[in-house]
């Protein structure tokens, strides 16, 4: 059975909540189309006629009522105008509205995948289908209206044509058939596959230089910059390399485009031939401003082959359900909060110290207890429930989590504090920092909570930085703490504060702590210890 597609499923969607915007975006485009075409075909009839008035002489000019076609023409420059803007206005702010909310779900969705999914998408890739995926489907939306906007042109160009030749009528609504089906069908298939390489491209070139980029101290200190920059050129050149193919894409749907239209013009031009010539120029006019109210059907109709594309990389990176967020918020009022690792049971409120050697698989017991990656079988329970038996980050609400390479926001303090606790009141904020023992510092910045710390913390040396991680998960209300090395790479005076501060912290709330060190961990701290040596751990209660 097919799958279902969650990103036309939400299109569909936008379309009924934004049904008031879209409509007037059609009736408006409908009445520009008609009034386009109209107008260009009566000004042909008018000058033609105006013409033919003057070489027959003073009398066919007293009689030839300029007047009312002149009145018809300003009427009909009146509703063009009018339509186009209530088309694109409305069209756009429908659009507008619509990717406000995609983006946000795209989000969700990318986050509500399976840790092997999510985790393994890079974020040039995540923002090349976040940025260049999302625009290609706004044209899609954009262009809802386009359809009846070229049905109108299309229907009255034809009518004005009828009156001087049926066939030429017959052969104008041929024509513009033609071009759309044309179209559509040869841009799927050459724009397909260049708009597929180019998103990926593009998305290749925003991973090397986000990999290179925060690392140019390092490059000019080992002399690597010149490889670097040969490493993101290189990227450069697929990229554009792509974008050339699709250009080429383009540039053969344009010809194809040019000789269909000017068949449609010729044709028309033929067989309107034997009418008087007012007739005949209105016509051939008509047929020329038609061609101008297909233009955004022909659009979307050559782009239907990188919205396609765009929309099948989008579908295969979300979910279709919300998953993982629902299933927290249904089980978070029913979990107790009871823990056993590796056969150690855990009472809420105890703690417990993950030690051994690096690369013994102490983070990954860690990330598999918040979900962000598979649980090995039979290690991990929660309230007597195997992990690995239920969806990833079932149980997340149970948990507060400061990872070893905890990553900070481009924002201020405060920005970066409320990850954990969104709704927390400054003095939440400073009381976290002050277990943190970083409130000292922060009281130093300009702008206290405020104060922006720069694109991934610059502004903060490196064990501030992971200190102001450590508040955000003190901030977290969670029955459990888990922290990764919480106090590696500070200075002794700086780790023995933090390690006191933390003790009086647990005490006062009753929080359980689960941490992980490469060393022993304080005894004050960890009365419990396992130490994980690969797939082989050992478990033991310390004398307290």
């Amino acid at each position: 059975m097919k799958r279902r597609s969650p990103i036309d499923a939400f299109l569909r969607d936008q379309a009924r909540r934004r049904h008031g915007d879209l409509a007037i975006a059609t009736i408006s485009g409908a009445a520009w189309g008609t009034a386009a075409t109209l107008m260009l075909g009566l000004s042909g009839w008018f000058l033609a006629g105006a013409a033919m008035a003057g070489v027959a002489g003073l009398a066919a000019v007293q009689a030839f009522n300029y007047l009312l076609p002149s009145a018809g023409l300003r009427a009909f420059a009146i509703v063009r105008t009018v339509g186009r803007y209530g088309e694109r206005f409305f069209s756009h702010r429908a659009a507008l509205h619509a990717l406000a909310a995609l983006r946000p779900a795209l989000f969700a969705g990318i986050a509500a995948l399976p840790p092997g999914r999510a985790l393994a998408l890079s974020s040039g890739e995540a923002s090349a289908r976040l940025v260049q995926d999302v625009d290609a489907v706004e044209t899609l939306f954009v262009r809802r209206s386009s359809a009846w906007t070229a049905a109108a042109s299309t229907l009255a160009g034809a009518g004005a044509i009828f009156l001087a030749s049926p066939p030429a009528a017959a052969f104008f609504i041929t024509g513009m058939a033609a071009q759309v089906l044309a179209l559509r069908s040869m841009g799927a298939a050459l724009t397909a596959a260049p708009s597929a390489e180019q998103l990926t491209a593009a998305g290749r070139l925003k991973d090397a230089l986000g990999a290179y980029v925060p690392a140019v101290a390092e490059l000019r200190c080992f002399g690597l910059m010149e490889q670097a920059i040969d490493a993101v050129m290189a990227r450069d050149e697929e990229l554009s390399a792509a974008v050339r193919r699709r250009r080429d894409a383009d540039a053969m749907l344009d010809l194809v485009q040019a000789v269909l239209a000017g068949l449609t013009l010729v044709g028309v031009a033929a067989l309107s031939a034997g009418a008087s010539l007012p007739l005949a120029a209105l016509a051939v006019l008509c047929a020329f401003a038609g061609l101008e109210g297909i233009a955004g059907l022909v659009h979307a109709s050559r782009e239907q082959g990188g919205a396609s594309t765009a929309i099948a990389r989008l579908n295969a990176t979300i979910s279709d359900s919300v998953g993982p967020d629902m299933a927290e918020s249904k089980d978070r009022a029913r979990l107790v909060g009871r823990l056993q690792i590796d056969g150690l049971a855990l009472r809420l409120g105890e703690r417990l110290a993950l030690v051994g050697p690096a690369g013994a698989g102490k983070t990954t017991l860690m990330e598999a207890l918040v979900g962000l990656r598979a649980a090995p079988p039979e290690r991990l329970l929660i309230d007597d429930r195997p992990v690995e038996l239920d969806h990833p980050g079932w149980a997340r609400a149970l948990f507060a989590y400061a990872p070893q390479d905890a990553q900070l926001l481009t924002g201020s303090v405060a920005d970066n504090l409320r990850l954990g606790a969104p709704d927390a009141d400054e003095a939440a904020l400073w009381q976290a920092l002050s277990d943190a023992q970083l409130q000292a510092r922060i009281m130093q910045l300009p702008h206290g909570l405020h104060t922006w710390i720069g694109d991934g913390g610059e502004v903060l040396s490196g064990g501030e930085r992971r200190r102001l991680a450590l508040a955000r998960a003190l901030l977290r209300p969670a029955p459990w703490l888990l922290l990764d090395e919480p106090t590696e790479g500070l200075d002794p005076a700086t780790e023995a504060a933090v390690v006191a501060a933390l003790d009086e912290r647990l005490c006062r709330t009753g929080q359980g702590l689960v941490l992980i060190s490469h060393r022993r961990a304080p005894l004050r701290l960890t009365p419990l210890q396992i130490d994980v040596r690969g797939h082989q751990s050992a478990s033991k209660r310390q004398a307290p």
